[in-house]
Formats: structure tokens, C-alpha cells, sequence
């Protein structure tokens, strides 16, 4: 059951690119290019940005999905996110945010703060809720969260016992720690 969740979590939080947004730069080529444009005018470059944002979109997605390189998958995603806020849900613009209560402004700044609730659910993939795990990203950036993996059995090792080794579905884990495990007698 827990896996069934860790999945269901993981599709919700990329479901607006996979399938949607993915699937509207498809069917909606023409429409993407034009919005693509609104901040470059070079018709070869909007195209670009497009074809970009779909390889994020569905590679990236896929990574947060299977847990395949899924902290790096999530990274970008968050910078995509970010990037897409900045450029294209400029509330400051229109000036009827304070003005209008239906002015184009207020809808601009909602879809600006969705963008980075987005953010935040995929740094939290990326750096997890510990400290100490934004090192270990940083470390390792290719390394996988292992979403659905399930611990086996866990020991101490080594020979002072300071050596934890976690045995999960298909890996086997092994961290320092300053402390020493319980000791046999």
C-alpha cells in the first residue's frame, strides 16, 4: 500500500506536465510558439524553448515517476517552474492587481504562486526535509531518493560498530555514524 502511495504522490505532482502541458505543446504547436514569443522574437529560438520545455517536461516527469535520477529530475523541474513564473506569470505588469479584483493581474499572480508551490514540492524530493540531505544532493546529484524501496533488515558493523548497514528491496546502504551500535555480548 505505501508504494501504491509514494507512486499516486509522485504522478499528481508531475500530472500538469505529464500528460497535460506536454500533450497541449503537441496538439497545440503553433499556440506554444505563440507564447513561446512573448518573450523572444525569434521565431527559431521560441521553437527552441518549446521543444525544451517538452524534453523537461516528459524526461524530467518520468525521473520524479520511476525514481530513475529522480533529485536531479526534480531540480530541474523546480527551475523550470521558477524559470516559467519569472517569464511568463508576470502579475507586476498589467497594474490592475490593486485595481481590478478580476483584472488579468490577479489571475497572473495565483498561477505565480502555484508555479512555486510546485517548486517547493520538488525541492522536496530533491533536498528531502533534513539539512543535512542538501549536502548528500550536492554530493551526489544523480543519486535516486529510492522512493520504492523497502527496508529489510538493518545492522551495525565494522569494527568499532559504528557502521550501519541498511538492507533495502534491491540496495544495500551503508553510513558512518559518531555513535557506535549495540554490542553483542
Amino acid at each position: 500500500m505505501s508504494i501504491a502511495i509514494a507512486a499516486a504522490v509522485r504522478v499528481i505532482l508531475v500530472l500538469l506536465f505529464l500528460p497535460f502541458s506536454a500533450l497541449d505543446k503537441l496538439l497545440n504547436f503553433n499556440g506554444a510558439v505563440g507564447q513561446a514569443s512573448e518573450i523572444t522574437a525569434n521565431p527559431l529560438l521560441a521553437r527552441v524553448f518549446i521543444f525544451a520545455g517538452l524534453a523537461v517536461e516528459i524526461f524530467m516527469s518520468l525521473g520524479v515517476i520511476t525514481g530513475l535520477h529522480d533529485r536531479l529530475c526534480a531540480f530541474v523541474l523546480a527551475g523550470y517552474c521558477a524559470v516559467t513564473a519569472l517569464l511568463w506569470k508576470q502579475f507586476w505588469k498589467p497594474g490592475d492587481f490593486w485595481t481590478d479584483n478580476a483584472g488579468r493581474a490577479r489571475g497572473l499572480f495565483w498561477d505565480f504562486l502555484k508555479n512555486f508551490a510546485l517548486v517547493g514540492g520538488f525541492l522536496l524530493i530533491t533536498f528531502g526535509t533534513g539539512a543535512g540531505s542538501v549536502h548528500d544532493f550536492f554530493d551526489d546529484p544523480l543519486s535516486s531518493t529510492n522512493p520504492y524501496a523497502r527496508v529489510s533488515n538493518l545492522t551495525f558493523g565494522g569494527s568499532t560498530k559504528n557502521r550501519l548497514f541498511i538492507v533495502g528491496s534491491d540496495t544495500l546502504y551503508s553510513n558512518f555514524l559518531n555513535v557506535r551500535g549495540v554490542q553483542a555480548p
